[in-house]
C-alpha cells in the first residue's frame, strides 16, 4: 500500500469515528475493562442492550431450538474431530492464520474493513451481535457474499457466561434464529460475548443450539481500547504466529487504519489469513 493509501484508510477511520455509535468489545477475565456500551453521548442504546421484559427476543424469552440450514444452502457449523470443544488456535504447521471480528457498532468500518481485506485477498470471520444483524440485515449478505464465515455472537453482546440456564440459551438461540432468517443458516461458529471462553454450562448450550465447538483465540488485539493503530499493528504482530486467531472488532477506527499494514507484514511473512473453517480443517 503506498503512503496515499495508508493516509486515506486512516481518514477513513477518523471519520468513523467522529461518526460515533461504536461498538462494545468482549474482555475476557483479567483483560482491560472498556464501558458496556461506547456511544456518542446523547445516543440511545441500541446493540448490546437488552430488550424490554416481554419484548420478543430480550433475555429469557423462550425460544425454540435453532433451525438447521437449508440443505445446500450456505455454509454450517462442522464438528472437527480431535479438535477440543473450545478452539483457540489452528495447526501450528500450517503458515495460515484466522483474522476474528466481532460485528457490532458502524457499519461503515464494517465495510471498510471487509473491502481492505478483500483487496489483499484475505478471508475474515465475522461473528456477528444479532441486535447488529437486526440494524443492518444486508450486512450478513455482504460478509458471505465475500467469500467470508458468518457466526454467533449471541444477541444482545450481554455477559452471557453470566446468565442462568434460560437466559444464556436464549442470546445464542435467538442470535441463531436471525442468522438463519437472513441467510439459511446458524453460521458456522459461535463465540460467547464479553469473554474470550466459554463456561462449562455455555458450551453445552452452544452444542444444543448446534454450534459444535465455540470459537476462541489465542491473540487479543486489544483494539477495544482504541490505543491508535499503530499499537493494535504492533500487539497483532507481536503475538501473531502460524495457526493463531485473533480477536479484532468492527466498530473502531483504529482497527480500520491498522489493518492495511497488519496484511502487508502477514504477506511479507508468508502468513495467509483465512477463515477459521479454513484454519482449522
Amino acid at each position: 500500500m503506498t503512503t496515499i493509501d495508508r493516509r486515506a484508510a486512516l481518514r477513513t477511520g477518523a471519520g468513523l469515528v467522529a461518526a460515533g455509535g461504536l461498538s462494545a468489545a468482549c474482555t475476557p477475565s483479567g483483560a482491560v475493562p472498556h464501558p458496556e456500551h461506547a456511544r456518542a453521548p446523547g445516543t440511545p442504546r441500541t446493540a448490546g442492550t437488552q430488550n424490554p421484559a416481554g419484548t420478543p427476543g430480550a433475555p429469557g424469552t423462550p425460544t425454540s431450538p435453532a433451525p438447521s440450514s437449508t440443505p445446500g444452502g450456505p455454509a454450517t457449523p462442522r464438528r472437527f474431530p480431535g479438535r477440543p470443544p473450545q478452539i483457540e488456535h489452528g495447526p501450528r504447521t500450517r503458515p495460515r492464520v484466522a483474522l476474528t471480528f466481532h460485528g457490532n457498532g458502524d457499519p461503515g468500518t464494517a465495510h471498510a474493513l471487509l473491502a481492505e481485506a478483500e483487496r489483499h485477498g484475505a478471508r475474515l470471520t465475522v461473528l456477528a451481535v444479532g441486535t447488529w444483524l437486526d440494524e443492518h440485515p444486508a450486512l450478513a449478505r455482504r460478509v458471505l457474499d465475500g467469500g467470508h464465515d458468518l457466526g454467533n455472537h449471541t444477541q444482545h453482546h450481554v455477559g452471557v457466561n453470566d446468565l442462568p440456564e434460560r437466559e444464556a440459551y436464549a442470546e445464542i438461540a435467538d442470535c441463531a434464529h436471525r442468522l438463519t432468517r437472513l441467510t439459511g443458516s446458524i453460521g458456522t461458529w459461535f463465540r460467547p460475548s464479553r469473554a474470550s471462553r466459554a463456561s462449562p454450562l455455555v458450551e453445552r448450550l452452544a452444542r444444543r443450539a448446534g454450534y459444535p465447538h465455540v470459537l476462541s483465540y489465542d491473540v487479543d488485539s486489544l483494539d477495544f481500547t482504541e490505543p491508535g493503530a499503530a499499537a493494535v499493528t504492533r500487539t497483532v504482530l507481536d503475538r501473531i504466529q502460524p495457526g493463531s486467531i485473533v480477536s479484532l472488532h468492527f466498530g473502531y477506527a483504529d482497527t480500520v487504519a491498522a489493518l492495511p499494514a497488519v496484511l502487508e507484514e502477514l504477506d511479507r511473512r508468508g502468513l495467509t489469513a483465512v477463515t477459521a473453517t479454513e484454519l482449522i480443517r
